[in-house]
């Protein structure tokens, strides 16, 4: 059973939660989120996960080092669109830094986090289709997912966002 939000009770706020990767769709994500949560007074979190699968089969100190990398490889992401954030919406984020299965990570941060009370994300526009997080979130697990799932089309512009957001 999930845990009810507690973003509307005394001194919380309802945040939003984007999960940021390299893919173009990611930046309409972190926009139309940013600008949701400052037309509502909200807080943004950002999380980047490292799935780290293979690194297990190597020898430690390679499996340390490919951590190592992949950890800065995604605090110059989360830097990058906290930026970004502030740029566009004026908000803060919070940044989150977690390793595995992307689903598992989102769930147990929203679990841990009962503020967090709509995940964001973008849709891809290529033939390959909106992306694998989308259609396994917009899917079957949907039915189960403890907050509300907004997807951005990708191809939204700035101010088709403003509009909505």
């Amino acid at each position: 059973m999930t845990a009810t939000r507690q973003s509307h009770e005394p001194g919380h706020r309802r945040k939003f939660l984007v999960v940021v990767d390299e893919t173009p769709e990611c930046d309409r994500a972190v926009y139309y989120a940013g600008r949701r949560a400052a037309r509502t007074q909200g807080g943004l979190v950002l999380l980047a996960v490292l799935e780290m699968a293979g690194a297990n089969q190597q020898w430690l100190g390679i499996a340390d080092l490919m951590r190592a990398e992949a950890e800065d490889e995604a605090r110059m992401r989360l830097d990058k669109f906290t930026a970004r954030a502030r740029q566009v919406a004026g908000v803060s984020a919070e940044c989150v830094i977690r390793e595995g299965n992307k689903a598992d990570a989102i769930t147990d941060l929203i679990a841990e986090d009962r503020d967090i009370a709509i995940l964001v994300l973008g849709a891809g526009t290529g033939k390959e289709g909106p992306g694998p997080l989308v259609s396994q979130l917009a899917g079957s697990y949907a039915a189960r997912f403890p907050v509300p799932v907004t997807i951005v089309p990708g191809s939204l512009s700035d101010d088709a966002l403003d509009a909505v957001a």
